[in-house]
């Protein structure tokens, strides 16, 4: 299992300004000419709520289906909640299970208080209403009334997952909008908001020179972005 740190104040700052500054599309095109070709996930994995846009370093929680009730059905689920760290975005692989909705409101009051930015689950969740709330952003790929006991079990969290079809390490960078979710791994971290960064700054060039009546081809040419 991999042990990380709570946030630092430069983390926190980190993803204050990827969430001002940036747009999953441009991260994703920077991941893409890096030959990173499938960090956006599924686009069944849509916003709940009203909040939809958050970037902090993953905490992975992996749930297997389940046809019984075993002995400690919760045991390693609040193991896994109590150990998120301030900058955390939850990423809840479920290997995209209908019968489980791991994540509610709960969850998501203790995901709060223990400074969590987001969660990401690929499956149900519910108490939806209330997750709205509290105003934590939760990404989800659909909703059900359903408790995990007898459904779905915690096996493992902290680990490398597959979630929304992307494999996510723990510590990668989560960052999501209303567009979907991306996920950056550490290795390519700098390039690859260094590349978006820039590409944000040719999108703007281009929108006023279009906006001003030059012709996309001219402003593809100038720039080289659509």
């Amino acid at each position: 299992m991999v042990k990380r740190s709570p946030a630092t104040l430069s983390d926190l700052e980190l993803f204050a300004e990827i969430e001002a500054t940036l747009y999953t599309a441009v991260v994703s095109d920077s991941l893409d000419q890096l030959g990173y070709w499938n960090q956006a996930m599924k686009e069944n994995l849509r916003p709940l709520g009203s909040a939809c846009r958050f970037a902090g370093w993953a905490r992975t929680i992996a749930y297997a289906d389940m046809y019984h009730v075993p002995e400690d059905p919760y045991g390693l689920e609040i193991e896994a909640v109590d150990s998120i760290l301030t900058g955390e975005v939850v990423v809840i692989s479920t290997g995209g299970s209908t019968r489980n909705a791991p994540w509610g409101e709960l969850l998501s009051t203790a995901a709060v208080a223990r400074g969590a930015r987001g969660a990401v689950i690929d499956g149900l969740v519910r108490d939806v209403k209330k997750i709205d709330e509290l105003g934590f952003p939760v990404f989800a790929a659909g909703i059900k009334p359903v408790d995990s006991k007898g459904r779905g079990l915690v096996i493992g969290y902290n680990v490398p997952v597959e979630c929304g079809g992307v494999t996510v390490h723990p510590g990668d960078l989560v960052f999501a909008d209303y567009d979907g979710v991306v996920v950056v791994p550490v290795a390519v971290l700098e390039e690859t908001l260094r590349r978006a960064t820039e590409k944000v700054s040719q999108e703007n060039h281009s929108r006023a020179e279009l906006m001003d009546g030059a012709s996309l081809r001219d402003v593809y040419r100038k720039y080289g972005v659509l």
